[in-house]
């Protein structure tokens, strides 16, 4: 255990990990080269400390050391205790939780190995059945909502392409509830064609969209597809061309009211729960 220390000086060296966190192009930048993200709150540290992620150091207020002692208790990582106000200085807002902490981030799968090894709980290893891709999806609050999403609702794993945000940045983490540490992910490295990576695994790829060729979300979930992968786009323009020329199926979501679409958190929930496996 690390004895907390006290911290009084806003351009203390050790605080350099939770500086200017409401910069976002500032952090997805430097947290991936300094092999860092941060978590906020009770819960979604402990979540991380949980799913087995090493802490590089805490930012607490003083009222939260007691609520906080089993967690300070289990790591070596040195604990920082400042004033709320400091916090601010430093991090560039309230810090409304009162508990920051600066987590490693490890290395990501290759995606064969991710395919091979994800499932949800309660499936075994090796079993993978539902897989969600993610294209360019730049809002870190979609992002973060589909990972809980994700995780509710029997996804095995989630895939990325190279333009989509981060989800370990702070606020993806946030609106996950900690979701982002319990569905295994990775980012693919060479897309549309990484598709091909997919159906090679045996998935059916079958692309959320609009378009003449699209079948119902029912049509699809009674198919019942042993192995499926979802894709979902941008919040704006949808799924690019070579995405949903490679795909194997496209998929509508009916609506009424004269609604065209959801939003892509709200329509990967619904397209989740449609899809779940229905045999063993």
């Amino acid at each position: 255990m690390a004895e907390p220390l006290t911290l009084r000086d806003p351009d203390d060296p050790r605080l350099h990990d939770y500086t200017d966190l409401t910069d976002v192009q500032l952090r997805r930048r430097r947290e991936p080269a300094e092999g860092l993200f941060i978590a906020e709150g009770e819960k979604v540290i402990r979540r991380a400390v949980a799913a087995g992620h090493e802490m590089r150091s805490m930012l607490l207020s003083a009222k939260w050391l007691d609520v906080m002692r089993d967690v300070i208790e289990a790591t070596p990582a040195p604990v920082y205790v400042v004033e709320p106000e400091l916090a601010e200085q430093v991090t560039g807002y309230h810090v409304h939780r009162g508990a920051l902490a600066s987590i490693r981030r490890e290395p990501l799968p290759a995606v064969a190995d991710l395919l091979r090894t994800a499932s949800a709980p309660g499936r075994g290893e090796g079993t993978a059945r539902r897989v969600a891709v993610f294209e360019d999806i730049v809002d870190h609050a979609n992002v973060g909502a589909a990972f809980r999403n994700a995780a509710a609702l029997g996804v095995d794993a989630v895939l990325l392409t190279p333009r989509c945000a981060d989800p370990l940045y702070r606020r993806s983490v946030k609106v996950s509830m900690g979701a982002v540490f319990q569905v295994p992910w990775t980012r693919l490295e060479s897309w549309p064609a990484d598709i091909g990576t997919l159906r090679s695994a045996g998935f059916t790829v079958a692309a959320l969209c609009l378009s003449d060729r699209s079948v119902t979300l029912d049509e699809l979930a009674a198919r019942d597809h042993d192995r499926l992968a979802l894709l979902f786009g941008t919040e704006g323009t949808g799924l690019t061309p070579g995405a949903l020329a490679a795909a194997d199926e496209h998929v509508r979501i009916p609506m009424d009211a004269g609604v065209d679409s959801l939003n892509v958190a709200a329509a990967s929930a619904v397209a989740f729960y449609a899809t779940r496996p229905r045999t063993a």
